[in-house]
């Protein structure tokens, strides 16, 4: 229906026709693009701040004279953080917007990187990487969520290329790395990388405080209607006016954590709990593998830096190509299967490498971690985020990202936290092996759960949810 005072504009009545709009695009306009990849940009910061204390951990090591336990409570400070800023950062954008929250992420990145820059003990940098965590935790959760908001049905595969950003932003860390070990700066390489974290997180918090927007379907879900269509028209172009029946802000019932248990009802229950078991298993793999790549290419190549570094950027374009394919390999597979094929063939690789480790040929030993990395970020490693943000309606999407990405930080914590203590007992190659069991578990999760939100017809801000209200009000 037009409005009287705007008769070609199309009247929006709530969260449904909003995403029923967007979901019309074949693609998104030049303006709804460039907004895409700036909010993606901050999962950049994110891999890109994580990836920076991998690429010095030897030189920091050696400088600060840590033991192996106080490398296990760095490299799992980070995520361990993240556990309880996930649903913090997910409680927040339900609260006040999209937009806010991603802004903060980004001056508390800001402020982690130079503390950790900074440092000169293990306690001064273990606070510079808490901090990490904190914008890590709030910036995973919402950005995600408002990708898939952002995003029409046919292009919800897309989502899949924050994998893809992943291993660009460490293949730049480690290259900027290897830039600083050129010009002979020592052990204070380490500084450099996690400094130069501090660059990106300002410039990208520049960028988005100039040009994002918040998002119209969670602007509907709060009654703002009016709103909602002013960003409709700002994204998209779209001629849209707010319905006269429209329900004010104060008409909706916040949302906050008392709302948790929704998501472990129907019908989120099956999506919640896959959309955690692929998080959960697909960070332990990457982060006792993929983030200790660095360590790994000094016992394939040698204790020197320079081949070790080359090595893991080597094994990161793995990641950028596989990232890159699993956005056409969701769609055409599917979110779920596409998740159990890398998780059957991570089995198989990890099994490989961590019972043939120092006894197979250089060729061998290299392409098993890179096929790995390869089959990873194809597969699991981009679904169990994609998922989460793509199987829940506008007003707990943000609390769902966020739940399901503490219970799935869990997994970076056990694999940073336990990886170092286990090698340092076992040795590398009978962990890697122990840990075949890991994607072992991810393989049987997607097998039998069969929720796919790439596979249905109907967006969850379409569903039709007679008990809507009586949940949100916690009857």
């Amino acid at each position: 229906m037009a409005s009287p005072s705007n008769p070609a504009a199309e009247t929006i009545s709530g969260v449904p026709h909003v995403a029923a709009l967007i979901n019309k695009l074949e693609r998104l306009p030049g303006k709804a693009n460039l907004l895409w990849y700036l909010i993606l940009g901050g999962l950049f910061l994110d891999a890109y701040s994580n990836a920076a204390l991998s690429a010095g951990l030897s030189p920091m090591v050696e400088e600060l004279g840590l033991t192996a336990t106080q490398v296990g409570l760095l490299t799992a400070t980070a995520p361990a953080i993240a556990i309880v800023f996930n649903p913090i950062g997910g409680w927040l954008a339900a609260r006040i917007g999209r937009v806010k929250p991603l802004l903060l992420a980004k001056i508390i990145a800001v402020a982690g990187a130079l503390l950790t820059a900074y440092s000169g003990t293990f306690e001064a940098v273990w606070c510079g990487r808490a901090l990490v965590g904190v914008a890590y935790g709030i910036d995973f959760a919402v950005a995600m969520a408002m990708l898939a908001e952002y995003t029409p049905t046919k292009l919800k595969g897309r989502l899949n290329l924050w994998q893809c950003v992943w291993y660009i932003a460490t293949t730049t860390n480690l290259a900027l790395t290897l830039v600083f070990f050129k010009f002979g700066i020592g052990t204070d390489i380490w500084r450099w990388s996690v400094g130069s974290a501090a660059v990106f997180a300002g410039a990208l918090f520049v960028l988005q405080l100039l040009f994002l927007v918040e998002s119209p379907a969670w602007l509907a879900s709060q009654g703002r209607l009016a709103d909602a269509a002013k960003c409709l028209h700002r994204i998209y172009g779209f001629n849209v006016v707010a319905g006269d029946r429209a329900e004010t802000r104060e008409e909706q019932p916040a949302i906050g954590f008392r709302h948790t248990g929704v998501l472990f009802r129907k019908p989120y229950l099956a999506r919640t709990v896959l959309s955690t078991m692929i998080s959960l298993t697909q960070s332990m793999q990457y982060f006792a593998i993929g983030w200790y790549l660095p360590v790994i290419s000094l016992a394939i190549f040698g204790e020197q830096f320079e081949k070790a570094t080359v090595g893991s950027m080597v094994f990161n374009a793995a990641g950028i190509v596989g990232g890159a394919a699993s956005a056409y390999i969701g769609r055409r597979m599917g979110l779920r299967m596409s998740s159990a094929a890398g998780y059957a063939m991570a089995f198989v690789l990890l099994l490989t490498l961590g019972l043939g480790f120092g006894n197979l040929p250089t060729l061998l030993a290299f392409a098993v971690p890179f096929l790995f990395i390869f089959c990873h970020s194809a597969g699991p490693g981009a679904n169990g985020k994609s998922i989460a943000a793509l199987s829940y309606r506008s007003d707990i999407r943000t609390l769902g990202t966020g739940i399901t990405g503490m219970l799935g930080s869990f997994g970076s914590v056990i694999g940073l936290y336990i990886f170092p203590l286990i090698k340092e007992s076992l040795g590398l190659g009978p962990t890697i092996a122990l840990l075949s069991a890991v994607p072992l578990l991810g393989l049987i999760t997607c097998l039998i759960i069969k929720w796919d939100p790439t596979r249905t017809s109907i967006d969850p801000d379409e569903e039709v949810i007679d008990l809507q209200a009586r949940e949100l009000a916690g009857r």
